[in-house]
């Protein structure tokens, strides 16, 4: 068993507790595979989603691109008209980890790269996200993982001991931020390997 006494857990929230995959609209809104790919590393790009996740809004987010690109308006107010199907399903093995640990007394807490208003719509899709004891939302707060200022935000909001601190998260940069911000951190691939990581803390929910 551990000697370290986590007394905080952290969720991310995208692929650790709900699927995320922009693939799943686009297929049927743009079929041809080498198009859509075009489309993603052109237009409706990572770095064009992640400044929503940090608080611009969709309309001007939208009227961007709109500008640039004329001719695929339609496709790209489609990223926000279809955003829930991007979510299709949440990751049920991890969720059940996450409201035993609850269920158990922890202090579960989740923070997340998120646009403010996708997140309360997830929020209604996937009614487990309102159980821990509260979340930071990049989007509401304008700061983006690994940004270490997000993690020192969530720190002082939630009254968290860094020290104390377990965050799970499956992007790698994002855990070694949160190791940088004084926590300890894991890096999320499956609900097995997130056992055993808990299993080291001498955490067995």
């Amino acid at each position: 068993m551990s000697s370290i006494d986590i007394r905080h857990i952290v969720f991310d929230i995208g692929k650790v507790l709900i699927h995320y995959d922009p693939n799943l609209p686009y297929s049927r809104i743009i079929p041809d595979e080498a198009e859509r790919e075009w489309f993603f590393a052109n237009v409706c790009t990572h770095d064009w989603n992640i400044e929503q996740d940090r608080g611009r809004s969709w309309e001007e987010a939208e009227a961007l691109l709109i500008k640039d690109f004329p001719e695929r308006e339609e496709q790209i107010r489609a990223f926000r008209k279809y955003w829930q199907e991007m979510v299709p399903h949440a990751y049920v093995e991890t969720v059940s980890l996450l409201e035993r640990l609850i269920a158990e007394g922890r202090d579960v807490t989740m923070l997340t790269n998120f646009a403010s208003d996708t997140f309360r719509e997830a929020q209604v899709l996937y009614p487990f996200l309102t159980l821990p004891r509260g979340v930071t939302v990049s989007g509401d707060v304008k700061l983006i993982k690994p940004d270490i200022a997000i993690y020192e935000t969530h720190t002082r909001t939630f009254d968290l001991d860094p020290s104390a601190t377990l965050f799970i998260d499956d992007s790698i940069p994002n855990v070694e931020a949160a190791r940088l911000a004084g926590w300890h951190a894991v890096h999320f691939v499956d609900p097995e390997k997130l056992k055993a990581d808990l299993a080291g803390y001498g955490i067995h929910p």
